[in-house]
């Protein structure tokens, strides 16, 4: 791999050839038709193009893969792309007349029901919007306010959930819960843009940025022109996002509320309902006046907090309230495990098993934080009956049953009852199938057991 950038990086830098000495020279004398080109010898767009800049961007866009943008172009194909052509983008990005090409549109299913539009860009586009986020985060970093957790290095929703629980326990026992309605669908491109502007000087980003929030749309073989939103898929729609949201924050700030924002997920904490109730309809008023957005009202309530949920998680209505996994969080969860038992039909538990526990230490990571352990074992006790339903429903016959159930320590007068019992559902959950196959048998075969990963990892410092 390192080869291989080396390589690409000879022909983003005029190495082997490609980009010599009489280009560059052409490129600095055409800057001049440009006023705002080189007005300054290291500005932002230099700072986005210098060579170990695009390696950092060449190797996060590669190791993230992705689906390829309307060019059908894999990200395999990048580093010979650019070598053929990097010496035209550059002098295009830098001259400041680079479009971008359409996004793909790619809708996938939300946890929750409904369907989230993703805009796919092109590789090239990728590593370019890459490029820019990397040398404009950590620029616009410092505007951020303390009270936002997405989408930010040092920044996690658990340090979010957590910042909730002390609210809540501080005695801000009402949230205004804020649903935001299609937020990367509905941001305003000038509201955005004017915002840009009191952070970057060099017109060809702000140029560029514009152009990107612009690229139409492709579907069906036909582009769609965009004059609003910054679609999810890019790598500087995040940090688009945080830069107008954070007009909010310092508004929420101004006013002195406790709150809590992960992207367009926002809470504010208050004492009683009638202060929430005021805030919301302020808030409501500043952001669709102010910001353009509006917000979803069959959605966003004033409500107790251990009736609403934040990132996944909800709280106990304790005076010290505990976190606990919110309902439709596990609801979500089981929904996501059911397909991949059903491709598991044909195949080993073994294999199956060592399909799922990827995805189960994911999930015990980011749900570490529940003090709530009974909903977590009952998870467990139905992913093994959805294992257990696996294997009956590959025994198919009963002597095929029986003789596998007496080979797991069954009577043989109880496995030959067992093997025509039934139906295959009832029959994972029935006392024989769980003294054939008790937790043990399933900790021997490596599966992960969800309760106590998480056990583990609160014992972690």
């Amino acid at each position: 791999m390192k080869t291989e950038v080396t390589r690409m990086g000879q022909g983003i830098q005029g190495g082997a050839g490609r980009y010599s000495a009489e280009t560059e020279a052409r490129v600095e004398a055409d800057a001049g038709a440009y006023p705002w080109t080189n007005a300054e010898p290291n500005t932002l767009m230099e700072q986005v193009l210098e060579r170990p800049n695009l390696m950092r961007a060449y190797q996060r866009v590669v190791s993230n893969k992705g689906a390829a943008g309307v060019d059908q172009m894999p990200v395999t194909a990048l580093k010979g792309h650019l070598q053929q052509h990097w010496p035209t983008l550059r002098e295009r990005l830098l001259a400041g007349d680079y479009h971008p090409q359409p996004v793909r549109r790619v809708s996938i299913p939300k946890p929750q029901g409904g369907e989230r539009v993703l805009g796919i860009p092109t590789v090239q586009d990728r590593l370019i919007q890459q490029a820019l986020h990397q040398v404009l985060s950590p620029w616009l970093e410092p505007t951020f306010s303390d009270h936002s957790y997405g989408f930010r290095p040092g920044r996690s929703a658990h340090q979010a959930v957590k910042a909730m629980q002390r609210h809540i326990n501080d005695g801000h026992r009402w949230v205004v819960d804020l649903d935001l309605a299609q937020f990367f669908d509905r941001v305003n491109h000038d509201v955005l843009m004017s915002l840009l502007a009191r952070h970057i000087t060099d017109r060809r980003i702000l140029t560029l940025i514009r152009r990107y929030l612009q690229a139409g749309m492709f579907e069906g073989g036909l582009v769609s022109p965009r004059r609003e939103g910054t679609p999810q898929g890019g790598p500087l729609s995040p940090l688009l996002s945080n830069v107008l949201l954070t007009e909010l924050d310092r508004e929420l700030e101004r006013r002195g509320h406790r709150f809590c924002r992960y992207a367009d997920d926002c809470n504010i904490y208050v004492r009683s309902r009638r202060s929430g109730e005021r805030v919301m309809a302020s808030i409501t008023h500043f952001l669709e006046r102010h910001l353009r957005l509006k917000v979803n009202t069959g959605k966003s309530a004033v409500d107790r907090p251990w009736r609403r949920t934040f990132l996944g998680y909800s709280v106990s209505w304790h005076k010290q309230v505990r976190l606990r996994i919110a309902p439709k969080s596990l609801q979500a969860f089981m929904a996501k495990l059911r397909p991949l038992f059903k491709r598991s039909r044909g195949q080993s538990l073994t294999k199956t098993i060592r399909q799922l526990n990827p995805v189960l230490r994911g999930w015990a990571n980011y749900y570490r934080l529940a003090s709530s352990k009974h909903s977590v074992e009952a998870l467990d006790g139905w992913i093994r009956r959805r294992l257990r339903l696996i294997l009956w429903r590959q025994w198919k016959r009963a002597y095929t049953r029986a003789r596998n159930l007496m080979r797991l320590g069954l009577t043989e007068q109880r496995a030959w009852m067992s093997a025509n019992d039934r139906g295959p559902w009832w029959n994972s959950g029935a006392s024989q199938m769980n003294a054939a196959l008790p937790i043990r048998a399933f900790n021997g075969l490596s599966l992960v057991n969800l309760l106590d990963t998480i056990v583990r990892l609160q014992r972690q410092p």
